[in-house]
């Protein structure tokens, strides 16, 4: 299960790189899917790609590991408005099917689990041992 745990980390990482870089490679893809009550769209979307890029560096380091999982959970929630828009108005995205947006809805869950599992959270922290003399 370690392995395992330490390639899906790592998985986790550089997706979440690559979506953090691709917020400033194409930000309008992700300003034309912001919801309208929102302000500021293009702010918003560099600042969420900063933090997809940073927490995606931080959750590969174990000292940062665990900060990484409870940010990319929070980053995964803070989206998650902009997943519910495309699915209640298809129409604005004619790109893909509606069973496409209502789809991206659980997944949102289920990458919201993969960080905390990845990140270890649900983990005990082994307790350090004194230095030996």
């Amino acid at each position: 299960m370690g392995r395992l745990r330490v390639v899906m980390r790592w998985l986790l990482g550089g997706l979440m790189i690559a979506a953090g870089v691709n917020h400033f490679v194409d930000p309008d893809f992700y300003v034309r899917i912001m919801p309208p009550y929102l302000p500021w769209h293009r702010e918003l979307v560099l600042v969420s790609g900063v933090f997809e890029v940073v927490l995606g560096l931080l959750v590969l380091e174990p000292r940062t590991r665990r900060l990484a999982g409870w940010g990319l959970i929070a980053l995964f929630v803070a989206v998650f408005p902009a997943n519910v828009h495309m699915a209640m108005n298809p129409e604005l995205y004619p790109e893909a099917p509606p069973a496409v947006w209502y789809a991206r809805l659980p997944l949102q869950g289920v990458f919201i689990l993969w960080a905390y599992w990845a990140a270890g959270l649900g983990r005990r922290e082994t307790p350090s041992r004194p230095p030996t003399r």
